[in-house]
């Protein structure tokens, strides 16, 4: 008997220990494939109030549920009716039901939420969700940069969906929400973001049109917009406001529901309540978020302020929109009545950091621009306090809700507040955060080996979250957005000089930070937006330098190493402009090489990309191409073999 316990257990343990293994390798599998995808969102929005928007809710619920219905909901209404809210109460109500969802919402205030990182995600949650997909999705291209987002969508959506879809129940396949769609792209004055909500609406139509793609289904919330359009197969469900909403309706309902509550918070005298309810109901006009920035104003004194809002100019002959910015007038005006010119000052280079930065800044950064210390203090503070109603309370000062961005951008800001009409004035913001980006570059806090690395031969996908995170965020903005405002300034040899500088001296080390935030894929995209300034390189005679960003824009887009270690071991004299001799390092030595790049200097002193070669390169077969002293060779070590490729010209 002892004999067969004793067998018994050992045959367990060993199982055990396969079963431990096994799922140790599935893991680390899946990890590495995350890491490649690159996943990147932003949680949604806070759900409506319990009780409120039960209509709508049961309605797209019950489309959800029947399987021949659109494939496609699309949610749409006019700025601050709710949106946000409905698809967060959609995705946790569908959660509840032990549903998949796959949430993700745009945010034009930050730029790195595309239409790549909108797929990139998806493909993420589908690998997590179904262990087999992740093989196609190993085995496809992963390296598609955000320009090229129709091949991006076929290799990690359309391909590998098709071979696993007719496997799984409808009811029990995911249902993926996007909020904010007429976000993706960021403002729009941004060309790229135009360029990047097209891409987005062209992968949208395929996933009406493919026929396995038509079985899951797809939510969507944004503005009614000439610029977004579905074919009629599609649910629409258009949120009223303004002389849409009548006394009385559900949308009137759900309005007076949520002041009801926020008001009995402030707890005031029930004839208080009932007045100030009969005032701000009907003046809501359905617009949640009107409801919410004067719930917000009150808090801090509600019958002083009660009485701002019932003597505010028109304020009882205007709806929707006009009323809504007659509202933040209203407390802009009460909020910064009685400032300094220096204040001023301060406020306008914060708020416009606010709009036109690419993604929030945190205090540290915004106390470098101009105006906003003053003295010992700063006007961060002051600005907090003020805009309590329209901004979030947490640490990065960011606006709530967008509206009061297109406020701030609107003529009737500029005609009402006239000292702080400058936040308007694009050029300006953006040639204060390109220097902001270029004067971190050249200083030391970007340099050799930011993450204090043992080796530089290891992969990216092995190197700790915890480590990478040790990148200054200043760095890594000023990284990732540099040429983003440096396309939106004037003509300036100061700046000009500034990007040679970064481009000689300290482009190794950029493209170590690109290569450890998993984002070298868009150091070519960086080098295009540089050189869309090409006409400053010809006014102030800087040739030199416009074709040194294309010979480096060429190199990118041929060299593929989001996977290699992130101290790249290219040589420097690559990315000097006169002397290129043969350099290697004891560290590596050629003995790992799997990649080299064939260059030789041109007449103008930037190197020309010859050639190519990938593979198992340890056999020293390479040492033949280095027959002429004029070339030069450039290696990166990498964990498996490609095949080779070659170029005969620039």
């Amino acid at each position: 008997m002892k004999d067969k316990l004793d067998t018994f257990k050992d045959k367990f343990d060993r199982d055990l220990n396969i079963e431990i293994h096994v799922a140790q390798v599935e893991k680390k599998e899946l990890d590495d494939l995350m890491h490649m995808l690159g996943e990147n969102r932003l949680p949604l929005r806070k759900a409506c109030l319990e009780g409120t928007r039960t209509t709508i809710l049961q309605d797209i619920e019950n489309e959800i549920r029947n399987v021949n219905g659109p494939n496609v909901i699309w949610i749409r209404g006019s700025p601050g009716v709710g949106k946000s809210a409905l698809a967060a109460s959609i995705a946790n109500r569908l959660v509840d039901q032990k549903r998949h969802v796959i949430p993700f919402r745009f945010d034009r205030t930050d730029s790195t939420i595309t239409t790549s990182a909108l797929w990139r995600t998806v493909a993420c949650d589908l690998a997590r969700l179904f262990p087999s997909l992740r093989k196609h999705l190993a085995q496809g291209d992963l390296g598609y940069s955000s320009s090229d987002i129709d091949r991006l969508f076929k290799s990690l959506i359309e391909e590998p969906l098709s071979a696993l879809i007719d496997t799984i129940p409808r009811e029990e396949l995911p249902v993926i929400v996007i909020d904010g769609l007429d976000e993706c792209g960021g403002l729009k004055h941004d060309t790229l973001g135009k360029e990047d909500l097209r891409a987005l609406s062209l992968t949208l139509k395929r996933w009406i049109q493919v026929d396995h793609l038509k079985k899951l289904k797809l939510v969507i919330t944004s503005r009614p917009e000439d610029r977004i359009t579905f074919p009629d197969s599609i649910s629409v469900h258009d949120i009223p406001s303004g002389h849409g909403v009548k006394p009385g309706d559900s949308v009137s309902s759900d309005i007076c529901t949520f002041l009801q509550s926020r008001l009995d918070d402030m707890e005031m005298e029930p004839g208080w309540i009932a007045e100030a309810l009969d005032y701000l109901v009907p003046g809501a006009a359905g617009i949640f978020i009107w409801a919410t920035t004067v719930a917000n104003f009150l808090e801090d004194d509600p019958e002083a302020r009660f009485h701002i809002l019932r003597s505010r100019k028109g304020g009882d002959d205007i709806e929707g929109m006009d009323d809504l910015f007659s509202l933040y007038s209203t407390l802009v005006k009460a909020s910064f009545g009685r400032i300094s010119k220096r204040e001023v000052q301060g406020i306008i280079s914060v708020m416009g950091a606010m709009i036109y930065a690419k993604q929030p800044l945190s205090d540290d950064v915004l106390v470098m621009l101009p105006g906003v210390k003053i003295g010992k203090s700063n006007v961060l503070p002051l600005i907090r306090k003020g805009l309590t109603s329209v901004i979030d309370s947490g640490p990065i000062l960011h606006f709530h809700h967008k509206s009061f961005e297109d406020f701030i951008l609107s003529t009737s800001f500029c005609q009402q507040l006239p000292e702080l009409s400058a936040i308007q004035n694009q050029g300006y913001h953006e040639r204060q955060l390109a220097m902001l980006c270029l004067k971190t570059l050249v200083s030391p806090n970007l340099h050799f080996n930011m993450c204090s690395l043992d080796s530089s031969v290891v992969r990216n996908v092995d190197i700790q979250a915890s480590i990478k995170s040790t990148i200054p965020p200043l760095v890594l903005y000023s990284s990732l957005f540099w040429a983003d405002h440096l396309v939106h300034t004037l003509s300036d040899k100061k700046l000009m000089e500034v990007v040679k500088f970064v481009m000689y001296e300290k482009l190794l080390f950029w493209l170590e930070v690109m290569s450890l935030s998993g984002n070298v894929y868009e150091a070519y995209l960086v080098l295009e937006r540089a050189l869309s300034w090409k006409v400053c390189f010809q006014l102030i005679s800087l040739q030199h330098i416009s074709c040194w960003l294309a010979s480096l824009s060429t190199l990118m887009m041929t060299w593929h190493c989001s996977s290699v270690m992130p101290s790249v071991s290219l040589l420097h004299s690559l990315f000097q402009s006169h002397n290129l001799p043969l350099m290697c390092t004891s560290r590596h030595s050629p003995s790992h090489l799997r990649n080299l790049m064939l260059l030789e200097n041109s007449a103008r002193g930037f190197p020309i990309h010859l050639r190519s070669f990938k593979g198992n390169l340890a056999n020293g077969q390479w040492r033949s191409s280095l027959q002429s002293t004029k070339k030069i060779v450039c290696g990166i070590w990498l964990s498996h073999q490609m095949k080779a490729r070659f170029y005969t010209d620039q």
